[in-house]
């Protein structure tokens, strides 16, 4: 019996046990930005509009808003233990690597930021700040999140340094230009009529333009929308110049597809006057974008110092696929 305790424990201390908890991780961490926008977008907001308790009490109300936005919390509650567990199992694992410990603890942090954030949204009554502000850190969140899976599906010096230092900072550039975007797009949805509220209650919105404040936002994320599928593009292909084959599954190949889908679903659903259930698809496609951006900048690698000289058959591949990452 001990002889079994000790290789189970062995064995959850692998660095091939501790990678897929990284990628479950991420998944949840990305799983709650898709239940905390169905929170807002099914007026649910406010269905616990005091915190950390619901109407001052422990367990909600059997009301359908109050169940949805009690239900978040509670989902978030149980993601938070997992990534706690997750940084519990960084100091286990063996060999221990400094680097993957720093980033998992990370994740529990953010979490209860985001849960202090979230309380505060509700107390004020989801002002646009703090709605803007909740959706923005968990993007925030998803970056020490992919890093951590990123880093634990490799050894350390395993990948050679990258020397193609133009497409290196192209990609590198997609990741400030998703954030504006994202950040428009938060800003048009706190100017649009999703406030998060139910009828009769009163839920602030942005304004600053008067009527025209949600018309003259959607444009302006719309323009980024289009300067980052351009950029995307470019890159991609500056890539196939550079002599890369076409890969259907590397990142930059993905994210392009990716912001053509965006585009779709953002076009129908400024047609159809910002139907819920499509806005709440145009924020998971916000996600899955931000999360493969976060994979390009990663698979191009980092640059070799501009004194150092690399071999040209150590120069990395351009990128690698979401099945070879699993397989790794």
């Amino acid at each position: 019996m001990r002889d079994r305790r000790t290789e189970l424990a062995t064995r959850l201390r692998s660095p091939d046990a501790f990678r897929k908890l990284t990628y479950r991780a991420l998944f949840v961490l990305s799983l709650i930005v898709a239940t905390g926008a169905a929170v807002r977008l099914s007026s649910s907001g406010l269905g616990c509009p005091t915190w950390p308790r619901c109407y001052g009490k422990v367990y909600p109300p059997l009301q359908t808003h109050a169940l949805i936005e009690f239900g978040n919390r509670v989902l978030s509650g149980i993601i938070g233990i997992g990534c706690g567990l997750t940084a519990v199992v960084a100091f286990t694992r063996r060999p221990f690597r400094r680097d993957l410990a720093i980033l998992a603890v990370l994740l529990p942090i953010g979490i209860i930021a985001q849960a202090v954030l979230g309380g505060y949204t509700v107390r004020e009554n989801l002002a646009p700040g703090f709605v803007m502000s909740h959706f923005l850190l968990s993007m925030v969140i998803l970056i020490p999140a992919f890093a951590l899976a990123w880093r634990a599906t490799y050894e350390p010096g395993s990948r050679p340094r990258a020397t193609d230092r133009t497409m290196v900072w192209l990609v590198r550039a997609l990741a400030p230009l998703t954030a504006i975007t994202i950040f428009a797009g938060t800003a048009a949805t706190a100017a649009g009529p999703h406030s998060g509220g139910t009828v009769g209650q009163h839920v602030k919105r942005l304004t600053f333009k008067g009527s025209d404040t949600l018309e003259w936002v959607v444009h302006q994320h719309a323009s980024l929308a289009v300067l980052l599928g351009v950029v995307t593009l470019g890159a991609w292909l500056l890539k196939r110049k550079r002599g890369v084959s076409p890969d259907p599954f590397e990142p930059l190949t993905v994210l392009a597809l990716l912001l053509a889908a965006q585009g779709l679903v953002g076009s129908v659903q400024y047609e159809l006057k910002l139907p819920g259930e499509i806005v709440w698809v145009h924020v998971i496609l916000a996600t899955a974008n931000w999360i493969c951006v976060l994979w390009a900048i990663a698979a191009e690698g980092r640059l070799v110092p501009r004194s150092a000289t690399v071999p040209e058959q150590e120069r990395p591949p351009a990128g690698r696929s979401l099945k070879s990452l699993q397989e790794a």
